[in-house]
Protein backbone atom coordinates (compact mmCIF):
# COMPACT_ATOMS: atom_id res chain seq x y z
CA UNK A 1 0.00 0.00 0.00
CA UNK A 2 2.79 2.46 0.93
CA UNK A 3 4.58 1.83 -2.35
CA UNK A 4 1.35 2.47 -4.29
CA UNK A 5 0.81 5.75 -2.41
CA UNK A 6 4.34 6.86 -3.26
CA UNK A 7 3.78 6.09 -6.94
CA UNK A 8 0.49 8.03 -6.93
CA UNK A 9 2.23 11.03 -5.28
CA UNK A 10 4.99 11.01 -7.90
CA UNK A 11 2.44 10.80 -10.69
CA UNK A 12 0.48 13.74 -9.26
CA UNK A 13 3.52 16.07 -9.51
CA UNK A 14 2.84 18.52 -12.34
CA UNK A 15 6.04 19.22 -14.33
CA UNK A 16 4.85 22.76 -15.10
CA UNK A 17 4.23 23.55 -11.44
CA UNK A 18 7.62 22.12 -10.54
CA UNK A 19 9.27 24.25 -13.21
CA UNK A 20 7.49 27.37 -11.92
CA UNK A 21 8.57 26.66 -8.34
CA UNK A 22 12.18 26.11 -9.40
CA UNK A 23 12.10 29.32 -11.46
CA UNK A 24 10.71 31.25 -8.48
CA UNK A 25 13.44 29.89 -6.20
CA UNK A 26 16.07 30.79 -8.79
CA UNK A 27 14.63 34.30 -9.12
CA UNK A 28 14.75 34.79 -5.33
CA UNK A 29 18.39 33.66 -5.32
CA UNK A 30 19.20 36.13 -8.11
CA UNK A 31 17.53 38.98 -6.22
CA UNK A 32 19.42 38.04 -3.05
CA UNK A 33 22.68 37.99 -5.04
CA UNK A 34 21.99 41.45 -6.52
CA UNK A 35 21.20 42.92 -3.09
CA UNK A 36 24.34 41.35 -1.61
CA UNK A 37 26.50 42.67 -4.46
CA UNK A 38 25.00 46.15 -4.12
CA UNK A 39 25.81 46.51 -0.43
CA UNK A 40 29.06 44.54 -0.22
CA UNK A 41 30.68 45.41 -3.56
CA UNK A 42 28.78 48.34 -5.10
CA UNK A 43 29.60 51.09 -2.58
CA UNK A 44 33.31 50.21 -2.04
CA UNK A 45 33.70 49.82 -5.82
CA UNK A 46 32.15 53.23 -6.47
CA UNK A 47 34.46 54.86 -3.92
CA UNK A 48 37.47 53.13 -5.47
CA UNK A 49 36.66 54.23 -9.05
CA UNK A 50 35.84 57.77 -7.85
CA UNK A 51 39.44 58.15 -6.68
CA UNK A 52 40.67 58.44 -10.27
CA UNK A 53 44.40 58.70 -9.52
CA UNK A 54 44.36 55.68 -7.22
CA UNK A 55 42.30 53.80 -9.80
CA UNK A 56 44.76 54.68 -12.59
CA UNK A 57 47.79 53.54 -10.57
CA UNK A 58 46.07 50.27 -9.74
CA UNK A 59 45.01 49.61 -13.35
CA UNK A 60 48.52 50.31 -14.64
CA UNK A 61 49.85 47.49 -12.47
CA UNK A 62 47.23 45.07 -13.82
CA UNK A 63 47.98 45.38 -17.55
CA UNK A 64 45.34 43.79 -19.79
CA UNK A 65 43.55 42.40 -16.74
CA UNK A 66 42.77 46.00 -15.73
CA UNK A 67 40.76 46.43 -18.91
CA UNK A 68 38.79 43.26 -18.28
CA UNK A 69 38.12 44.42 -14.72
CA UNK A 70 36.78 47.77 -15.99
CA UNK A 71 34.45 45.92 -18.38
CA UNK A 72 33.27 43.85 -15.40
CA UNK A 73 32.72 46.99 -13.31
CA UNK A 74 30.64 48.59 -16.08
CA UNK A 75 28.68 45.36 -16.49
CA UNK A 76 27.93 45.38 -12.76
CA UNK A 77 26.85 49.02 -12.99
CA UNK A 78 24.20 48.15 -15.56
CA UNK A 79 22.94 45.12 -13.63
CA UNK A 80 22.95 46.89 -10.25
CA UNK A 81 21.23 50.03 -11.46
CA UNK A 82 21.88 52.15 -8.33
CA UNK A 83 25.59 52.53 -9.18
CA UNK A 84 25.92 55.71 -11.34
CA UNK A 85 27.51 54.92 -14.69
CA UNK A 86 28.88 58.45 -15.23
CA UNK A 87 31.41 58.06 -12.42
CA UNK A 88 32.77 54.85 -13.97
CA UNK A 89 32.83 56.40 -17.46
CA UNK A 90 34.78 59.44 -16.21
CA UNK A 91 37.21 57.09 -14.45
CA UNK A 92 37.58 55.08 -17.68
CA UNK A 93 38.39 58.23 -19.66
CA UNK A 94 40.87 59.34 -17.01
CA UNK A 95 42.71 56.00 -17.04
CA UNK A 96 42.40 54.76 -20.64
CA UNK A 97 41.68 57.91 -22.64
CA UNK A 98 38.55 59.02 -24.49
CA UNK A 99 38.26 56.36 -27.20
CA UNK A 100 39.52 53.24 -25.41
CA UNK A 101 37.62 54.21 -22.28
CA UNK A 102 34.44 54.60 -24.33
CA UNK A 103 34.88 51.21 -26.04
CA UNK A 104 35.51 49.42 -22.72
CA UNK A 105 32.45 51.06 -21.15
CA UNK A 106 30.25 50.16 -24.12
CA UNK A 107 31.49 46.55 -23.99
CA UNK A 108 30.66 46.29 -20.28
CA UNK A 109 27.27 47.95 -20.77
CA UNK A 110 26.44 45.53 -23.61
CA UNK A 111 27.31 42.47 -21.49
CA UNK A 112 25.29 43.77 -18.53
CA UNK A 113 22.36 44.62 -20.81
CA UNK A 114 22.44 41.12 -22.32
CA UNK A 115 22.35 39.53 -18.86
CA UNK A 116 19.35 41.61 -17.79
CA UNK A 117 17.57 41.06 -21.11
CA UNK A 118 17.94 37.27 -20.94
CA UNK A 119 16.85 37.07 -17.30
CA UNK A 120 13.82 39.27 -18.05
CA UNK A 121 12.87 37.07 -21.02
CA UNK A 122 13.12 34.04 -18.74
CA UNK A 123 11.28 35.34 -15.66
CA UNK A 124 9.09 38.05 -17.17
CA UNK A 125 7.38 40.80 -15.22
CA UNK A 126 8.33 39.30 -11.83
CA UNK A 127 11.98 39.93 -12.59
CA UNK A 128 11.31 43.55 -13.55
CA UNK A 129 9.08 44.24 -10.54
CA UNK A 130 11.90 43.16 -8.25
CA UNK A 131 13.89 46.23 -9.32
CA UNK A 132 11.38 48.70 -10.78
CA UNK A 133 8.16 50.01 -9.26
CA UNK A 134 4.85 49.13 -10.88
CA UNK A 135 4.18 52.84 -11.61
CA UNK A 136 7.38 53.14 -13.67
CA UNK A 137 6.59 49.91 -15.51
CA UNK A 138 3.11 51.21 -16.35
CA UNK A 139 4.55 54.52 -17.57
CA UNK A 140 6.62 52.63 -20.16
CA UNK A 141 3.81 50.40 -21.44
CA UNK A 142 3.54 52.56 -24.57
CA UNK A 143 7.02 51.31 -25.58
CA UNK A 144 5.86 47.69 -25.61
CA UNK A 145 2.79 48.57 -27.67
CA UNK A 146 4.59 50.85 -30.10
CA UNK A 147 4.68 49.96 -33.82
CA UNK A 148 8.03 51.80 -34.02
CA UNK A 149 9.70 49.90 -31.17
CA UNK A 150 13.25 50.07 -32.61
CA UNK A 151 13.11 53.82 -33.27
CA UNK A 152 11.55 54.59 -29.90
CA UNK A 153 14.15 52.45 -28.10
CA UNK A 154 16.95 54.29 -29.89
CA UNK A 155 15.50 57.68 -28.94
CA UNK A 156 15.03 56.72 -25.29
CA UNK A 157 18.60 55.41 -25.01
CA UNK A 158 19.98 58.38 -26.96
CA UNK A 159 18.38 61.08 -24.79
CA UNK A 160 20.88 62.26 -22.13
CA UNK A 161 19.57 62.00 -18.59
CA UNK A 162 16.97 59.34 -19.39
CA UNK A 163 16.86 56.30 -17.04
CA UNK A 164 18.60 53.84 -19.37
CA UNK A 165 18.94 51.18 -16.67
CA UNK A 166 15.15 51.09 -16.28
CA UNK A 167 14.73 50.71 -20.05
CA UNK A 168 17.22 47.84 -20.02
CA UNK A 169 15.02 45.90 -17.59
CA UNK A 170 11.84 46.84 -19.44
CA UNK A 171 12.91 46.01 -23.01
CA UNK A 172 13.08 42.32 -22.16
CA UNK A 173 9.28 42.43 -21.84
CA UNK A 174 8.89 43.53 -25.47
CA UNK A 175 9.12 41.53 -28.69
CA UNK A 176 12.58 42.88 -29.49
CA UNK A 177 15.38 40.38 -30.18
CA UNK A 178 18.59 40.42 -28.14
CA UNK A 179 20.95 41.26 -31.02
CA UNK A 180 18.68 44.10 -32.17
CA UNK A 181 18.55 45.53 -28.66
CA UNK A 182 22.33 45.38 -28.19
CA UNK A 183 23.03 47.10 -31.52
CA UNK A 184 20.46 49.86 -30.95
CA UNK A 185 21.33 50.54 -27.30
CA UNK A 186 25.12 50.46 -27.87
CA UNK A 187 24.98 52.97 -30.74
CA UNK A 188 22.53 55.20 -28.86
CA UNK A 189 24.72 55.19 -25.72
CA UNK A 190 27.81 56.51 -27.55
CA UNK A 191 27.19 60.30 -27.17
CA UNK A 192 26.57 60.17 -23.41
CA UNK A 193 29.45 57.74 -22.76
CA UNK A 194 31.96 59.63 -24.91
CA UNK A 195 31.11 62.94 -23.22
CA UNK A 196 32.03 61.37 -19.86
CA UNK A 197 35.22 59.70 -21.11
CA UNK A 198 36.34 62.92 -22.89
CA UNK A 199 35.79 64.82 -19.65
CA UNK A 200 37.67 62.18 -17.67
CA UNK A 201 40.55 62.27 -20.16
CA UNK A 202 40.69 66.06 -19.89
CA UNK A 203 41.06 65.75 -16.11
CA UNK A 204 43.78 63.12 -16.66
CA UNK A 205 45.87 65.48 -18.81
CA UNK A 206 45.09 68.34 -16.40
CA UNK A 207 43.08 70.34 -18.94
CA UNK A 208 40.61 71.38 -16.26
CA UNK A 209 39.08 74.25 -18.24
CA UNK A 210 38.06 71.91 -21.07
CA UNK A 211 36.81 69.33 -18.54
CA UNK A 212 34.58 71.95 -16.90
CA UNK A 213 33.19 73.01 -20.28
CA UNK A 214 32.43 69.36 -21.17
CA UNK A 215 30.68 68.68 -17.86
CA UNK A 216 28.66 71.93 -17.93
CA UNK A 217 27.51 71.31 -21.52
CA UNK A 218 26.70 67.68 -20.62
CA UNK A 219 24.71 68.81 -17.57
CA UNK A 220 22.69 71.31 -19.62
CA UNK A 221 22.00 68.72 -22.34
CA UNK A 222 21.03 66.17 -19.67
CA UNK A 223 18.52 68.60 -18.13
CA UNK A 224 17.02 69.20 -21.58
CA UNK A 225 17.04 65.43 -22.17
CA UNK A 226 15.13 64.80 -18.95
CA UNK A 227 12.53 67.40 -19.98
CA UNK A 228 12.18 65.76 -23.42
CA UNK A 229 11.87 62.33 -21.79
CA UNK A 230 9.11 63.57 -19.49
CA UNK A 231 7.30 65.11 -22.46
CA UNK A 232 7.48 61.78 -24.31
CA UNK A 233 6.05 59.96 -21.29
CA UNK A 234 3.31 62.55 -20.83
CA UNK A 235 2.36 62.54 -24.50
CA UNK A 236 2.24 58.77 -24.88
CA UNK A 237 0.55 58.06 -21.55
CA UNK A 238 -2.10 60.73 -22.21
CA UNK A 239 -2.99 58.86 -25.40
CA UNK A 240 -3.80 55.65 -23.52
CA UNK A 241 -7.42 54.57 -23.85
CA UNK A 242 -9.31 55.18 -20.61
Amino acid sequence: MKENNKKETIQKIDPQQLSKKLSLIFLILIMAAFVTITFTVGKPLLEFVSDTEKFRLWVETQGFLGRLILIGIMCLQVVVAIIPGEVIEIGAGYVFGSIEGMLLCLAGAAIGSAIIFLFTKKFGIKMVEAFISRDKINSLEFVRNSKKLNLLTFILFFIPGSPKDIFTYFIGLTSMKLHTFLIISSIARIPSVVSSTVGGNAIGIKDYKFAIIIFVVTAVISILGICIYKLILKKNNSEKPK
